[in-house]
């Protein structure tokens, strides 16, 4: 084939209709005499298509040369091809001309003595300029391939949708479907519907896998709650399971997406939440509910506590998002330098599209000594972003000014930053330094725990604090810390129960010795004791009692005067020792920080064998709402992308079973699970000319 270069025409462009409706008229025109189809089928006479592109009348024209008489048989005539007049043939790596009437064996010499190695540079030659490509008539013998169902084609692109967030709509688009056919006419697409309802199957199968699995969970489990608005002004609520298993390893599974009806208040909230949590046959085992702060989140999760106390089913406790109250603290903090990070940000945006501007940064910063950068550069709108601008600034100023000036046409000087910017960005970065550091290691943490969390909230509390208590410190700067220190405040106080303090005390790391000094207290650690005592001293463990022979026991079944008083000592030592795991645990110095909490706990859970159950109940409550890095990075956008623009006919679905299959499970459509790896394999077998190609040798 020869595809040129040029103008393209009126009449070219009308070559093919790539229209839905045209039954793909012209290309199965074409569709004999392709080269792949040609290669593939046996018996045909060799044809010569000629694609150019040259002038607007000739280009895109397809010529269908007249075979030969004479069927070329001899392999060197692959590398020659037949001039136009039918009268010469011409050497494709040279361009040398021989009569037609030329012997084969001559042109065999003339390849050996003025191409050496022509034989292994394989079918694919071409000359010094593009010319049409004479097929030969005989291909290889085929080899029978695999049958590939087209409805396998369906199935991909369910598992595509799926992954990419994209609804079934998205196939209805004509020129995608074109771009099949293109490759295979004889594809039939399901049509938007089918892909709907198999979509909707499919999440009923992996919901029943979903359902099973939590069936099998013996601890308690903790509960998330998430609330997005799409395109369509529709207002959701995503509902996340956590626990921690036998084995001691954490879990975490997307329960539902539910559509939350207006007023899309706390009513209208809860009675969603109980649906959910009664659907999974969850509602007596949730021990915690994580919200993002919200009040009509706050409203529903105190309607649920207040159903649980009155039924007695166990202890319940909601806990404020530390992820969304950090996120919060640190843009009050930034407020006052909103509008110098917007100009560093257009800046930085420049640079990670245009090679030059950051190339000659990259080499300013090395000839300054202003450290190493890495483009693209994080210019997201959240809190990494935001940092990012002010990092760049404190720690690369020079290299920033100088690429400005030189780029000044294409950046504008109004980019330079004044010296009471650059003043305002130093101190900026300075005081938030602290912050950055805490929520890179909340984000990087596997299992960010509530004691952990706690941890770190209290130095940024600490850190507010110090900066309205410095004098040296401008008053703009005061003054935004004196409104993150009412947020922080506020969060102390919702946090401060005895059930966050049961939750940070079985933090091996944390235990009481690190515990904020507003959650410690005497009375705190007596309730502990009861609540261990009470619901994981008999629950999980035989009495002694049950254990006693029937030499124990009277003739007349009465149990004697001397049992009764032993038996009343073995309860009083019993109790003791479960006292004393909890006296033993606390009384040992935390472990260092960068422990690993589950691994610690699954080493050390034979030695505490009660406190070992209440500790992987209480250390799979969630100290925030997401997942810190959806927050405080750029990942929560692309994530904020999906939410928003999936229609609402397909976001419970399509959401639900992309999280499914990100958690390792398979798609199942009726129980039947979908061998995807198998399909692929199937497809590769049967990829046209490159696979038969690839099979022959």
């Amino acid at each position: 084939m020869n595809f040129g270069t040029g103008a393209v025409g009126e009449k070219a462009g009308n070559i093919m209709d790539w229209s839905v409706g045209n039954a793909y008229k012209n290309l199965k025109d074409m569709e004999s005499k392709s080269v792949l189809d040609v290669a593939l089928l046996p018996n045909i006479d060799p044809i010569t298509i000629d694609i150019g592109v040259g002038s607007s009348e000739k280009g895109n024209t397809i010529t269908t040369m007249k075979p030969r008489k004479k069927t070329m048989t001899s392999i060197y005539l692959k590398f020659f091809e037949t001039a136009s007049d039918g009268k010469s043939r011409r050497c494709k790596f040279c361009g040398q001309s021989y009569s037609i009437a030329t012997a084969t064996g001559n042109l065999g010499r003339h390849l050996s003595n003025r191409h050496p190695g022509y034989d292994k540079s394989g079918d694919a030659v071409t000359g010094p300029s593009p010319q049409p490509v004479t097929v030969a008539k005989k291909p290889p013998a085929q080899v029978k391939t695999p049958h590939l169902e087209l409805d396998h084609l369906n199935w991909l692109l369910i598992k595509w949708l799926i992954l990419a967030s994209l609804p079934p709509s998205t196939l209805e688009e004509k020129w995608l479907a074109n771009s099949f056919k293109f490759l295979n006419p004889s594809i039939q697409l399901w049509p938007s519907k089918k892909f709907q309802s198999v979509l909707r199957e499919v999440f009923r199968s992996m919901r029943e896998d979903v359902r099973a699995l939590l069936d099998q969970v013996a601890s308690k489990v903790s509960i998330t709650l998430d609330f997005w608005t799409s395109y369509e002004q529709i207002f959701y609520m995503s509902i996340t399971c956590q626990w921690i298993d036998e084995n001691w390893s954490f879990h975490k599974v997307l329960l539902d997406i539910c559509h939350i009806p207006y007023p899309c208040g706390g009513a209208e909230i809860y009675p969603k939440l109980v649906k959910v949590l009664k659907l999974y046959n969850i509602d007596n085992r949730v021990l915690s509910c994580t919200h993002d702060n919200s009040p009509n989140a706050v409203q529903a999760c105190q309607k649920l506590k207040e159903d649980m106390d009155s039924q007695k089913v166990s202890p319940f406790c909601y806990i404020p998002c530390a992820a969304h109250t950090l996120n919060s603290i640190i843009n009050d903090g930034l407020r006052t330098t909103k509008s110098i990070i917007s100009k560093i940000r257009e800046v930085v945006l420049e640079m990670n599209v245009c090679l030059e501007i950051s190339e000659d940064f990259i080499q300013f910063a090395t000839a300054y000594q202003e450290g190493n950068w890495k483009f693209p550069l994080d210019a997201s709108s959240r809190w990494s972003g935001n940092y990012q601008m002010l990092d760049i600034v404190r720690k690369a100023s020079k290299s920033m000014e100088t690429v400005i000036r030189k780029h000044e046409e294409m950046l504008g000087s109004r980019m330079l930053l004044n010296p009471t910017e650059k003043n305002a960005v130093n101190v900026m970065h300075a005081y938030l330094e602290p912050f950055y550091k805490t929520t890179n290691n909340i984000c990087t943490n596997e299992v960010p725990t509530i004691g952990l969390v706690l941890f770190f909230m209290d130095h940024i509390s600490e850190m507010i604090a110090a900066c309205r208590d410095t004098r040296h410190n401008p008053e703009w700067l005061k003054n935004a810390a004196e409104d993150m220190a009412v947020k922080a405040r506020t969060y102390n106080e919702q946090i401060c129960n005895i059930f966050t303090y049961m939750t940070a005390i079985l933090d091996p790391r944390i235990k009481v010795e690190l515990i904020p000094e507003n959650l410690n207290s005497e009375s705190y650690l007596e309730e502990a004791r009861s609540h261990f005592m009470r619901n994981y001293f008999t629950t999980h463990f035989s009495p002694m009692t049950s254990t006693y022979g029937s030499h124990e026991v009277e003739e007349d079944g009465i149990v004697s005067f001397a049992e009764e008083i032993a038996r009343k000592r073995r309860r009083a030592s019993m109790g003791a020792a479960a006292t004393d795991e909890l006296t033993q645990y606390l009384s040992e110095p935390p472990a260092p920080i960068q422990t690993d909490v589950l691994e610690w706990w699954k080493g050390n859970s034979t030695r505490y064998p009660r406190l070992s159950v209440m500790a992987r109940d209480f250390l799979a409550v969630q100290a925030t709402s997401v997942a810190p890095e959806e927050l405080f990075c750029g990942k929560g956008d692309d994530i904020d992308k999906q939410r928003f623009s999936v229609p609402h006919e397909n976001t419970q679905a399509l959401l639900c079973v992309q999280s499914w299959t990100q958690c390792g499970m398979k798609l199942k459509f009726k129980s039947t699970e979908i061998d995807y790896e198998a399909l692929m394999e199937l497809a590769l077998e049967n990829n046209g000319t490159a696979g038969f190609e690839k099979r022959q040798k």
